[in-house]
């Protein structure tokens, strides 16, 4: 029995180091080209969960047959290691396959700026239509666009501000125009996305209307739809 458990161990600990040798290999692999999307988020993260199960198994077959601290570790280490996969698989699963966010879906701000980039972005740079439109509404309906009592070019100074603050790569700001186009890459795997902000004189004030877009992936996992409301949110208590 004791022979066993060290055996289950030591293997249950090897393949939760394995698990997250691959996970961290991920991002670095794609950001240095060595592969690319489907690879780092579905096959090596998938294969990490894996590994991280079996080790998992393991580890706690070894602790519970000798209540050892290197086992209870190896277990430690793999419910670590497969939590990050786990929590991206299910924001997947229950948000829509849409990766490009707009607080209006009708006319949606156009890239011109960034529109190079855009289409030569595997996303492109089109709205993909009523369908999206559709799909967005259901998982965020409540992004809208931002009304304020301010001017356009005040309104206008206060958004690029912000967007400074937040420390997007301004790629255009043209305050007589009222458009803003930027961009933003992800911590881990650097991915980028596109956003433009689009100002317009109202009755009584202006409106800012803001688009959120990736340049790869199906799935934003949330993401635009969080950098929005977030913009939105920031915005607001500045006193726009």
């Amino acid at each position: 029995m004791a022979r066993i458990a060290s055996w289950a161990g030591r293997l249950g600990l090897w393949l939760a180091i394995a698990a997250l040798v691959t996970v961290v290999l991920s991002p670095i692999g794609y950001r240095l080209g060595w592969w690319g999307v489907p690879i780092a988020l579905l096959q090596m993260l998938k294969w990490a969960v894996y590994l991280g199960i079996a080790g998992g198994v393991l580890s706690a077959i070894a602790f519970l047959l000798q209540r050892r601290a290197g086992a209870l570790g190896g277990l430690v280490l793999a419910l670590l290691v497969i939590a990050y996969p786990l929590i991206q698989w299910r924001k997947v699963q229950n948000l829509p396959y849409i990766h490009d966010i707009t607080t209006d879906t009708d006319k949606p701000p156009v890239f011109a700026a960034l529109a190079g980039a855009r289409k030569a972005a595997p996303n492109g740079a089109e709205h993909k239509g009523a369908d999206i439109a559709r799909q967005q509404k259901q998982a965020y309906p409540d992004l809208v666009p931002f009304d304020s009592k301010l001017p356009p070019a005040e309104l206008f100074a206060k958004a690029k501000a912000l967007a400074q603050d937040m420390k997007w790569e301004i790629a255009s700001a043209d305050a007589a125009q009222g458009r803003l186009e930027a961009s933003e890459r992800s911590l881990l795997y650097g991915f980028t996305d596109d956003m433009v902000l689009r100002i317009v004189a109202r009755d009584g004030g202006s409106r800012l209307d803001m688009r959120s877009m990736s340049r790869v992936g199906r799935s934003d996992v949330g993401v635009n739809a969080a950098r929005i409301s977030a913009f939105m949110t920031r915005l607001r208590s500045s006193g726009a």
